[in-house]
């Protein structure tokens, strides 16, 4: 079944606008929001790209005011996003317009969460009911405009972002940081280059994935995941053989909101990994999910056959595990996706230090097969040497 590109609007789990040359609807969806002086967030380096114009040009014609705030990092820290926040107050800001991959909207998201709070950003960690530490009032509304098909950030209820302290990822959550209304233009991700195309969908895989994979009753975001699975294995290699694909890049574009929607239920091992890397190294998220997860799935074997074996029939692949899991080798393998650790810095020491630190993030309680420090120490270095 081919996608429609035609234009619609979804309301789950937002109001989701979608189609090609939607961007041009930017201010409408902003002004829908109470929004006359809005923050653009985005990416340094999407600043002069042609989503940042198409962007830009749309809230100039609609005349309505904004100025552009893109002074973070690719794995953001609390500094950056509290910077974001001085801006946002110094400019009598109504509102914020996140733009951009997902630390775009991330960044986004957490300077409308902290614009009107008196609290620090720790204090709102994804920790129990910390988040009613907030005071809702001081939360600003939020368009999220993704330009690349990973996160899912624009349908999610928190932020990412490092703290630099305590060299840690951390999980700032409230229910108001789910933005009122997100733009979902694939036009905007066909400038996104091979490389990176690759990283964000496989992103977005670990998301479906491992939302299928956590434990619990939840027939909802099983069958949301199963459906981000198959558009990943219908379009992801061809978005990366062909960036002009416009077919291919909607359905990634969707996978990686569904991704999102779907991770509701839990995510497991290959972010509890993941994050202590992109903490401590730098790396790409996308990036670390993608060398991690056939790691993963091979720990996690007994746990996840029977599901993994359905995904597999439906996929076209075979009847069981193994096909699952040969699939998922060979996509790498097309993507060119490294297949240990080794080329993202990590080094053997780092498998003691960080497993610790992988079991504390709130991604590990969910995985299928209960998690220990010996055991994630023994998945890092599985990952360092090859070892499945």
């Amino acid at each position: 079944m081919s996608t429609n590109l035609g234009s619609s609007n979804w309301n789950y789990p937002t109001s989701i606008w979608f189609g090609p040359g939607r961007v041009g609807d930017l201010a409408n969806a902003a002004r829908d929001l109470g929004m006359e002086h809005p923050l653009l967030v985005t990416d340094r380096g999407l600043v002069g790209l042609q989503p940042e114009l198409q962007a830009s040009e749309a809230l100039r014609a609609a005349g309505l005011p904004f100025f552009t705030f893109s002074d973070f990092e690719g794995n953001p820290t609390g500094a950056d996003v509290m910077t974001g926040v001085e801006v946002f107050r110094q400019g009598s800001h109504d509102g914020v317009i996140a733009l951009g991959g997902g630390s775009a909207l991330d960044v986004g998201k957490a300077i409308a969460l902290m614009s009107g709070q008196q609290l620090q950003l720790w204090d709102l960690e994804d920790v129990g009911d910390w988040w009613t530490r907030a005071d809702p009032d001081g939360i600003a509304p939020i368009v999220a405009v993704p330009t690349t098909a990973g996160t899912g950030s624009e349908v999610g209820r928190c932020s990412v972002v490092v703290n630099q302290a305590q060299k840690r990822k951390v999980v700032i959550f409230h229910p108001a940081m789910l933005p009122g209304r997100v733009i979902a233009d694939p036009g905007l991700t066909i400038g996104l280059p091979p490389g990176l195309t690759a990283a964000v969908g496989m992103d977005a895989l670990s998301h479906n994935l491992e939302a299928l994979c956590a434990p619990g009753f939840h027939p909802m975001a099983d069958g949301i995941a199963v459906e981000g699975i198959c558009l990943i294995a219908r379009s992801l290699v061809r978005a990366v053989r062909d960036g002009t694909d416009l077919e291919a890049r909607a359905d990634l574009l969707v996978a990686a909101t569904m991704g999102a929607t779907a991770f509701q239920k839990g995510l497991g091992a290959m972010h509890a990994l993941s994050h202590p890397i992109g903490a401590h190294l730098g790396s790409h998220h996308g990036l670390t999910n993608a060398v991690v997860m056939p790691y993963v799935l091979s720990f996690n074997r007994e746990a996840v056959t029977d599901r993994l074996a359905e995904v597999a029939q439906l996929l076209g692949k075979g009847r069981d595990f193994e096909s699952f899991f040969a699939w998922v080798l060979e996509l790498r393998r097309e993507l060119g996706i490294p297949n240990t650790l080794e080329p993202l810095g990590f080094l053997p020491e780092h498998a003691a230090e960080l497993a610790p630190e992988a079991l504390k993030d709130p991604t590990a309680s969910t995985n299928p097969v209960e998690l220990t420090e010996m055991n994630l120490e023994g998945l890092y270095q599985s990952a360092l040497s090859g070892t499945y």
